[in-house]
């Protein structure tokens, strides 16, 4: 668990890079107050989730699910819809001071494994798992995960630093429409 106002990984550099490949902070696909994904489901680790709109904070990082819902995973909305083309990003906590939280086990996908993601539209997109890293946050790989085509699921992983109050690591899931 990442001290409340830790983002999992840094914003502002993620909003410059969007900017800077050309994407702007909201999906080009579909207009404002259009489709919206509702909610995932991931069978092989026992997840199903709704799903919030996340935004970029004042200080221009990704906001996360609050802390007090831990079962609910979000939507970055400067991302694509899951399903349309470009990439999608969806993050989740691994655990809260107590508990598990939504993406407990995500770190246990196996590639090949599937992710489905149901929309307002009534659409399920199906993804299958091309990958599962687990990268420092001072590394992390932003052009891959929010400009490169396809699903990605984030949370934090490896060693918990006691001194800062948060996890060292990211887990990131990669996946691709099914």
């Amino acid at each position: 668990m990442a001290r409340p106002g830790r983002v999992v990984l840094a914003g502002a550099a993620t909003g410059l890079l969007l900017v800077a490949f050309g994407k702007s902070m909201q999906s080009s696909s579909t207009p404002a107050a259009a489709v919206v994904p509702k909610s995932i489901d991931i069978p092989s680790i026992d997840v199903e989730a709704p799903l919030m709109k996340l935004g970029l904070s004042k200080d221009g990082e990704v906001e996360l699910p609050p802390y007090e819902k831990p079962k609910m995973a979000g939507w970055f909305s400067g991302s694509a819809v899951p399903g349309e083309k470009g990439a999608s990003v969806i993050i989740g906590h691994v655990d809260t001071k107590t508990a598990p939280a939504v993406f407990y086990k995500l770190r246990q996908l196996r590639k090949g494994e599937t992710v489905k993601v149901e929309r307002s539209d009534g659409k399920v997109v199906s993804f299958k798992v091309d990958a599962i890293e687990q990268v420092s946050k001072d590394h992390f790989p932003a052009r891959r995960v929010y400009v490169d085509d396809g699903l990605k699921l984030v949370t934090c992983g490896g060693k918990f630093d006691y001194s800062k109050g948060e996890y060292v690591d990211n887990i990131i899931v990669y996946a691709s429409k099914a």
